[in-house]
């Protein structure tokens, strides 16, 4: 059992944050590791060398983190932190997810625009729905999330166009395949970097048929 009860599940790897204290899966955590240098770097991929330093995906704890202190205690040793930490989180994980996105629209498991999501929903070929968090609200609750799939809306019109080549895009759809169970991954952790203060995180379940 894990602190608060939770039955432990070992296939789930998990780690502990330096700012909350609670172990949880890796999934919904940020890898940093202490550089040669001194300074301390987002470890996004989780494949630089050294002792991994983990925090919640949210800006808050990154923050708290960094002004605290809290790496150079975990780190056991003095840690620089680089201005605008969590900003380059952010950017980071924005930028993983618009490429896998694009990935997968070269493989032909992704599509664009209005028609063709709403043809892939109602055939149930839609695994993920993307659509733009600055797009109209009108439009995307046009679109449904089939039943087990997921939602994410953490995007800017722009950064899902770039995923797709073009401009902009409001909505996307990503059919099954491993790439997407890792767009799945890291859009959640940037859903929760971008949560609006005090709320809820650009991603959910439960908007189904």
């Amino acid at each position: 059992m894990t602190r608060g009860g939770r039955t432990k599940d070992n296939e789930t790897p998990e780690r502990r944050c330096i700012v909350t204290g609670e172990v949880q899966p890796k999934a919904g955590l940020v890898r940093f590791v202490l550089g040669p240098d001194g300074m301390i770097y987002p470890d996004l991929a989780e494949k630089l060398p050294g002792r991994g330093i983990w925090v919640t995906a949210d800006r808050a704890a990154i923050e708290k983190a960094a002004a605290k202190g809290l790496f150079s205690r975990a780190a056991k040793a003095p840690a620089q932190v680089p201005e605008g930490l969590a900003d380059m989180v952010e950017a980071g994980l924005a930028k993983r997810v618009i490429e896998l996105i694009a990935l997968l629209r070269k493989s032909g498991r992704a599509v664009v625009g209005f028609e063709k999501v709403k043809g892939w929903l109602s055939e149930g070929r839609a695994k993920v729905l993307l659509q733009a968090s600055d797009g109209s609200d009108r439009g995307k609750g046009k679109l449904w999330t089939p039943q087990g799939a997921r939602w994410f809306g953490c995007l800017t019109s722009s950064e899902l166009g770039l995923a797709f080549g073009r401009d902009r895009a409001i909505h996307g759809a990503l059919a099954a395949d491993g790439l997407t169970e890792r767009v799945k991954m890291e859009a959640a952790k940037l859903a929760s970097m971008r949560k609006p203060e005090g709320g809820v995180t650009a991603m959910k379940d439960t908007k189904t048929a």
